[in-house]
């Protein structure tokens, strides 16, 4: 039977969700069972999400009833809604068929894609002349950048959000138009100790797109990973992206699995009437 090479051997379940974890840390975490509970004042979904951690046995058990009163009691104190950032296991078909009764809706489809170091590809289309610049923190004009695109919220929103950035060593990419705006922005987090890199923070000026800032920001990505020693890396994209998810084909990324975001419903109060 042949012997499987390292660059075969792709990150486990587990590994990747880990990962993703320290690369967009909460700023509050409690462990209850095999869930973490995470809060960031109600900034981006996935740092005030649940994540019920499978193992790497694939084992993921417990009072689920209980675990979410845990949850929905610890949610309430800091006035945030009850969410789960729920993978697509096996392990976690009780916990969809119990969110399925409660009435929680099934939000945000999202792909998790991958990529060796070693597979090679880069992306096409690349701006010509597009200088990318790479820092180790974000500047004012990576910041605006991304907030105009996707940032929800206020000056106060965009502080919890650069903590969160902060959470994690990582590269900041950035390219700027003919007249030296900045265009589009890009992060690679490098959580310590792994060797896996997420790219996350890809954004471009809404009259900048469809100019290849994009594919250049992720072309300087994925060289500066490689050289820093990355040896897989990840992203995430919306399943109905279809245009990201094309340019990350073209780099050579592959579906590694989806999750979703189950949010619990608004309970209405009992008036008088």
């Amino acid at each position: 039977m042949p012997v499987a090479s390292p660059d075969d051997v792709k990150p486990s379940a587990l590994e990747l969700e880990s990962a993703m974890d320290a690369a967009w840390p909460a700023r509050e975490r409690q462990e209850a069972g095999n869930w973490v509970l995470r809060a960031a004042d109600g900034v981006t979904q996935r740092a005030n999400s649940i994540w019920p951690r499978v193992l790497e046995d694939g084992h993921s058990d417990g009072d689920l009833a209980a675990l979410l009163a845990e949850a929905r009691a610890w949610y309430r104190l800091r006035r945030l809604p009850v969410i789960f950032q729920l993978f697509d296991h096996p392990a976690t078909a009780a916990l969809q068929d119990l969110l399925d009764a409660e009435g929680f809706t099934r939000q945000s489809e999202t792909m998790v894609m991958t990529r060796s170091a070693a597979a090679g590809g880069t992306p096409e289309g690349g701006h010509n002349g597009a200088a990318v610049e790479l820092a180790p923190m974000p500047s004012e004009d990576w910041l605006r950048v991304w907030w105009e695109v996707d940032g929800r919220g206020g000056k106060d929103a965009l502080g919890t959000a650069r903590a969160i950035l902060d959470g994690c060593p990582s590269l900041y990419a950035l390219a700027r138009d003919s007249d030296g705006r900045a265009a589009a922005v890009g992060r690679l987090a490098m959580p310590a100790g792994s060797t896996l890199g997420g790219v996350y923070g890809m954004a471009t000026r809404t009259d900048a797109r469809r100019k290849g800032f994009a594919a250049a920001i992720l072309d300087a990505l994925l060289h500066a990973g490689v050289d820093r020693g990355v040896t897989d890396f990840w992203l995430l994209v919306t399943a109905q992206n279809h245009g990201a998810r094309e340019l990350y084909s073209r780099a050579g990324f592959s579906e590694a699995g989806r999750y979703v975001y189950r949010q619990e419903r608004p309970r209405r109060s009992l008036t008088g009437c």
